[in-house]
């Protein structure tokens, strides 16, 4: 099983530009934990998760609840909080191999790259669905 088999196709992106409070909007609307951060020529300049936030606001976000911090949140760009230059994988790149550099650099999600085009990201999520349907796959016995 490859990266392309499980990865999120055309994922959202955000700009280094946004507010913080801009970028939450677009993950809470969406769904999702973490943004690649794209600039104006559509290069990938860093990576965004809802970690980062938490971190620079100081508060846990919960879509339950207003943000604290609103000012904060309203003024800090994407780029401040951003990691930069994020590891990448090929759609072609071994899901275990992407499974790996998430545990050893203790991220949560890796943008997928051909060439220079992001064509996807893969996140521990994408690894964990594609594990529980693979342990459900019915094994086959040589004899009943």
């Amino acid at each position: 099983m490859n990266v392309c088999d499980v990865m999120t196709l055309h994922p959202t992106t955000t700009a280094p530009e946004a507010t913080v409070a801009q970028a939450l909007d677009l993950m809470h609307d969406i769904g999702c934990h973490h943004l690649p951060v794209l600039s104006a020529e559509k290069h990938l300049i860093g990576i965004l998760s809802i970690h980062d936030c938490q971190q620079v606001l100081g508060e846990s976000l919960d879509k339950s609840r207003p943000i604290l911090n609103v000012g904060l949140a309203d003024s800090v760009p994407v780029s401040m909080i951003m990691s930069p230059a994020p590891i990448i994988v090929e759609p072609d790149t071994p899901a275990h191999e992407a499974a790996r550099l998430m545990l050893e650099h203790f991220i949560g999600s890796l943008p997928v790259m051909r060439g220079e085009t992001l064509v996807g990201i893969i996140t521990r999520s994408d690894l964990l669905m594609a594990f529980m349907v693979l342990s459900q796959k019915p094994t086959h016995q040589l004899y009943p």
